[in-house]
């Protein structure tokens, strides 16, 4: 049976209760509600109907003949993470509540319940779906606005990066690249070169993946019969990037002989191939790229001093993710778009407990670690959003909010007030419902959350300190 309010609804409502009272009387008052309503008083057929129909919302009963109530609620968010599922019962009890909201429910309503406060849960996650539909579109246009010659990112450090690029390009010789490793340092050389105004190679060399002895027929090139092997002429890096621009990846593992021999290239724009006397000038910018500090390692004597100094008039520094969460969102959203056309799936986002562990994880490898975490999910992915479980286990085992070791060590009022906290977050910020999901009255809650509240401030107060 369906109901719906209008020639196109903006989203479906699944009802499953085994009381046909029941679902007229949801049908009722929910009339005016916008929504597509379907109802069906038998659980599998229901599960059925939530399979073919895609409901954003399903609201059920948990004690239903042949069915357990909480089977049905982790098989419909194993189908679809991103489906309000809000939970009806005659037989309400605290543990059951919060049971089925840490399983994924998106409410749990005793019976009987006002027709207003259903109103008003059903009005919340309309406009909860609103604001996400916005949200997406506003990131799409951030996504555009926010490219700048491949490199993503809108947070003020980023921002001043582009800045440095622009003012740097036309003009630069040689440039120090400094960041982490996976933050996008090849990116930025890339950008250079675009911006540069030559049209000729932009040539990439990982120094780390070079052998010492092969180093400089690499770099320099050399002539035949120079050394055994040598049986042809061959053009290093520097000549075939003539006019163009060279990227020195990893320079801090080139060999200290290889040094001397850049600070030629760097000060006198000349070459030597291996096995030949001849002087062959080039006109070639160089981009040096690393995660070490060069500034160290020359203090310490493996990298040379005058060439850090060559290289270090013009630096730029590139964040870690860590440093810029605000690009977070808009780099999930462009890899998300590539590899759901690459492996022909219909992703469109994330769930919000997926969001929040991305959030919460520490991201060592950067955006190439972002870059194959998503890669992964998309593979795993069996619905049109990505949920935690589609995620590699070391990202959601620490962007689960901490590991079990670290809960072992809080005190019972640490637990306490970090429970009602999430029990809270799940439930949209509703106090009202949190008190009674969590089976405490409102005073008391109030009282968890400005403790809560209290400590994160003196804990910020002693980091100030």
């Amino acid at each position: 049976m369906s109901a719906n309010s209008g020639n196109s609804p903006a989203m479906r409502l699944v009802a499953i209760d085994d009381d046909p009272k029941n679902l007229k009387f949801v049908n009722f008052i929910l009339a005016e509600s916008g929504l597509e309503i379907h109802t069906e008083s038998d659980a599998q057929a229901g599960l059925e109907l939530i399979h073919r129909l895609r409901p954003q919302i399903v609201l059920m009963d948990l004690i239903m003949p042949g069915v357990q109530g909480m089977e049905l609620l982790q098989k419909i968010v194993e189908f679809d993470p991103g489906i309000d599922v809000i939970l009806m019962t005659g037989y309400y009890s605290t543990e059951s509540a919060v049971e089925a909201i840490q399983k994924g429910a998106a409410d749990y309503f005793p019976k009987p319940f006002s027709p207003e406060k259903l109103r008003q849960r059903i009005a919340l996650i309309v406009e909860d779906a609103k604001r996400r539909q916005r949200s997406s579109r506003l990131d799409n246009e951030l996504l555009e606005n926010f490219q700048f010659q491949g490199i993503i990112g809108r947070s003020p450090m980023m921002l001043d990066l582009y800045s440095k690029i622009q003012r740097i390009a036309p003009h630069f010789r040689s440039v120090l690249v400094t960041g982490p490793t996976g933050s996008g340092k090849e990116l930025v050389a890339q950008a250079l070169h675009q911006l540069s105004g030559s049209d000729k190679r932009f040539v990439a060399v990982n120094c780390s993946s070079i052998t010492e002895t092969l180093a400089e027929s690499e770099l320099f090139g050399h002539v035949k019969g120079a050394f055994t092997g040598a049986n042809q002429d061959k053009v290093g890096v520097f000549e075939y990037a003539n006019g163009g621009t060279a990227m020195l990846d990893e320079i801090g593992e080139m060999p200290m002989a290889m040094q001397s021999k850049l600070l030629r290239v760097l000060q006198n724009h000349e070459i030597q191939r291996v096995g030949s006397p001849a002087i062959t000038k080039v006109d070639v910018r160089v981009v040096a790229a690393t995660h070490r500090d060069l500034q160290e390692m020359s203090r310490q004597g493996k990298f040379r001093e005058d060439l850090y100094f060559r290289l270090c008039a013009v630096e730029l520094k590139v964040p870690s993710l860590a440093e810029r969460p605000e690009d977070l969102p808009l780099l999930t959203r462009q890899f998300l778009k590539t590899f759901a056309t690459q492996y022909n799936k219909t992703v469109a986002g994330l769930t919000r407990r997926a969001q929040t562990v991305l959030a919460r994880y520490s991201w060592p490898g950067n955006i190439r670690e972002l870059q194959n975490v998503l890669e992964h999910a998309c593979m795993m992915a069996e619905s049109d959003v990505i949920d935690v479980r589609d995620l590699p286990e070391r990202v959601q085992n620490q962007g689960a909010g901490g590991s079990a070791e670290y809960e072992v060590m809080m005190s019972i009022d640490q637990l306490e007030r970090r429970h009602a906290q999430r029990v809270l977050d799940h439930v949209g910020g509703n106090k009202v419902r949190a008190a009674e999901v969590l089976g405490i009255s409102r005073t008391h809650l109030y009282q968890l959350l400005k403790d809560s509240s209290e400590k994160q401030k003196e804990t910020v107060s002693k980091g100030d300190e």
